[in-house]
């Protein structure tokens, strides 16, 4: 096959929409399908629904070049790929097992566009033995030949791009030596420093996901149980921290202790891998109790904010710096400030709130239940309090002076443990972190 590859991508979504432009960057001719008229002439018109650093410039720039199509043309999409990707979303089910509808849907109109040989490539997140029944949908509806592949995704929001086009690695999941060379044709432009591609069976591809997933979720659940103990015993998460992730064997990566994880992958994907055990007679008590500590973390936060207004929060009114549920991103998916935010709001507390990306979406979450701001200081004004819920870069060095002028009580809450606490206790703030005692 030739650099110039054809490839279909079904769903203009997060991945989808990172996956085509990326590919598209490398030279080959990409069709980025989608079935929401609207999402597809926003796209077409270089407006892009979503924040992703380096996102929008790829696109243009391809779109210019015509290699990156946006249409709502599955057929001829199909027809003229070679590779066809799914990137649809499998959002939770009520028994928080991931809901396929879309990637079945997906599959089967794939398979009636067929006009010969096609590597179908799954980048939905979907649980163990999927794939074998994507397999049995495409024998059903063509009689082409075809291979379907397992290319789970592990990019992280906010650096999504440079993951894709510098990826720690590329799972493979095929059980055919054809299809395995075509994905390491198409994914061999991203690798020119060394091949980190590894080939694997399918229900190992397929698993590796939910476990990565699930892992860095433990990680952060773990660091927040401790933390929750350094308060207890006035240790100082902080320098536990520093002690863990000097040890070659543990790492410094998600042993930040806060307000617990959120986004779209981690809490679907914990929940649908306890699931998978339930539907294997397998209790995964480590997961489930990752999960149990993060449902918690929000409630603790706002115990404190409790604490510190003597049980009554009437009359009080709250900043938020913050809403998404990481910095450079503009998802409010199981974002943590909206847990603490609905919290707040029982408790008859006013909150005003600011984030630089993801204001219009929360909008569609928080509605006209709290005041937005124009921008971070604004929503200081005659707050009772400061709470930090987001660490996004334009926070981690604002003027504490103009802070504390503009709040009524000059009081801390930083569920991201962003901010020096000695320093903010010499300048006169009641400073509030997670597992610090100041």
């Amino acid at each position: 096959m030739s650099n110039k590859n054809k490839i279909c991508v079904i769903g203009a979504g997060y991945v989808g929409l990172v996956a085509a432009a990326c590919f598209a960057d490398m030279g080959n001719k990409v069709f980025c399908v989608d079935n929401n008229c609207e999402k597809i002439n926003l796209l077409q018109n270089c407006t892009i629904p979503i924040y992703e650093p380096g996102l929008e410039e790829l696109i243009k720039s391809n779109l210019s070049e015509k290699r990156l199509v946006f249409t709502t043309d599955t057929d001829t999409a199909v027809k003229n790929s070679d590779i066809c990707f799914i990137a649809v979303g499998t959002p939770q089910l009520p028994d928080g097992s991931p809901d396929l509808s879309d990637v079945f849907d997906a599959a089967k109109t794939i398979a009636k566009s067929m006009n010969g040989y096609k590597v179908i490539v799954n980048k939905s997140t979907v649980p163990v033995g999927t794939i074998d029944k994507i397999t049995q949908i495409f024998k059903k509806y063509t009689t082409f030949d075809f291979d379907v592949v397992s290319n789970p995704e592990f990019l992280k929001q906010g650096n999504a791009v440079e993951d894709f086009l510098s990826p720690d690695r590329i799972i493979i999941g095929a059980d055919s030596d054809k299809a395995v060379s075509v994905m390491q044709e198409i994914y061999s432009p991203f690798f020119r420093l060394g091949n980190r591609i590894i080939v694997m069976d399918i229900k190992s591809a397929e698993l590796s996901k939910y476990a990565s997933n699930s892992f860095l979720a433990t990680k952060i659940s773990f660091m927040n149980e401790i933390a929750n103990l350094c308060e207890k015993v006035g240790a100082d998460i902080q320098k536990v921290r520093q002690a863990m992730s000097s040890d070659t064997r543990i790492g410094g990566k998600y042993l930040f202790a806060g307000i617990g994880y959120g986004g779209s992958c981690f809490p679907k994907d914990v929940k649908a891998l306890i699931n998978t055990g339930e539907q294997n007679n397998l209790d995964m008590k480590i997961i489930k109790a990752a999960d149990s500590v993060n449902s918690n973390q929000t409630h603790i936060f706002v115990q404190k904010i409790l604490k510190e207004f003597n049980e009554n929060l009437t009359g009080k009114t709250f900043a938020v710096w913050g809403l998404s549920f990481k910095p450079k991103t503009n998802d409010m998916r199981n974002a943590p400030s909206v847990n603490i935010i609905n919290e707040l709001l029982k408790y008859s507390a006013k909150i005003k709130v600011y984030d630089p990306k993801a204001m219009n979406n929360a909008k569609d979450c928080l509605s006209d239940k709290v005041f937005y701001a124009e921008n971070s200081y604004d929503a200081l004004k005659d707050a009772d309090a400061l709470l930090l819920l987001t660490e996004w870069n334009e926070f981690r060095h604002p003027d504490f002076e103009k802070v504390k002028s503009l709040l009524k009580t000059p009081a801390i809450f930083d569920g991201r443990n962003q901010y020096d606490g000695k320093l903010l206790n010499k300048m006169g703030f009641k400073y509030y972190s997670i597992g610090n005692k100041h």
